[in-house]
């Protein structure tokens, strides 16, 4: 049995179709097809029923992946085994990442990485989207207040807030500096943001004042709304990482912060050892500027960890 057509076999079984494992291996649909049937022919049965609108594995299909899928994911591991000892990082490294901290912090550092590490194939992908890292092939995935995975593992890498921000344009509420209970502002918000939320904004003297924001724009992204807050729109709930160049500048007057600071950390697959390529593009988020990453128990981490 050739391992290569029975990788390829398991890899569109895995993935749900010959577009999809094309996609996550980056290889031609037509040589994943032609994979597959070759497989077919050495074993003389059908894997793959043909002519369905969305994969479906036959009898015979299913066996084979449900006895061969674990083998082939140890093969897998040992060649990264090997691979992590590699004096230099080498290889496909794919991570995905959510948009805004892909847009305020994530393009420079991949620069660099690409400059510093040539034999590396660097893929940044920009998703708010929950991925499955392991089902969908990413060596690395950056996440926000992460919920326990026993299957990842990795560093916490910053900690960032939630500010009330807006144009110095728009007057700052004068309630602000008072005790009244509740205060209504025209907003920028989440088109997910339900009826009836409320902003409990701490200001920098400590105090606590209830905004009640009033919606003048609804945005799914939040790169819009701070384009929208950046024009006078409203004032809007938004990341510090997005925004505090733009407070530090004066372009945007800060209010003040909501809730408790979130931390972002940077997981991997558990299951397997570190890569040269992961361990590097890992360290080479140390250099976020300002923060010092910590590890799984809270103490700071060395590039060596």
């Amino acid at each position: 049995m050739d391992l290569v057509s029975l990788g390829d076999f398991n890899a569109v079984a895995l993935h749900g179709g010959f577009g999809p494992a094309s996609r996550a291996l980056d290889r031609p649909k037509a040589t994943l097809s032609r994979r597959v049937a070759e497989l077919e022919e050495s074993l003389g049965v059908r894997l793959i029923e043909r002519g369905s609108r969305r994969l479906r594995l036959t009898e015979e299909g299913v066996v084979l992946h449900e006895r061969t899928r674990g083998l082939m994911a140890e093969i897998q591991e040992a060649g990264e085994v090997v691979a992590s000892r590699a004096p230099v990082p080498r290889g496909r490294l794919r991570i995905s990442a959510p948009v805004v901290f892909s847009h305020a912090l994530l393009g420079p550092i991949a620069a660099r990485f690409a400059l510093a590490y040539p034999h590396v194939e660097l893929e940044v992908v920009a998703d708010d989207r929950l991925i499955d890292p392991v089902d969908e092939g990413y060596d690395l995935v950056i996440r926000i207040d992460p919920a326990h995975d026993e299957r990842l593992m990795g560093r916490r890498i910053l900690e960032d807030e939630r500010l009330v921000v807006a144009s110095p344009t728009l007057a700052v509420p004068p309630a602000l500096e008072h005790d009244e209970a509740e205060l209504a502002v025209p907003a920028v918000v989440r088109t997910t943001m339900p009826t009836g939320t409320r902003w409990d904004m701490r200001t920098d003297d400590g105090r606590i004042r209830t905004l009640k924001p009033l919606p003048v724009l609804r945005f799914s992204s939040l790169l819009m709304a701070r384009d929208a807050v950046l024009e006078g729109v409203g004032a809007a709930l938004l990341p510090k990482l997005l925004v505090e160049q733009d407070v530090s500048t004066g372009r945007l007057a800060c209010w003040g912060s909501v809730g408790a600071p979130v931390e972002i950390w940077a997981l991997y697959n558990s299951r397997r050892l570190l890569s040269a390529k992961v361990r590097a593009f890992m360290d080479m988020l140390q250099d976020l500027p300002g923060r010092q990453p910590v590890g799984l128990d809270g103490r700071p981490v060395t590039p060596a960890d």
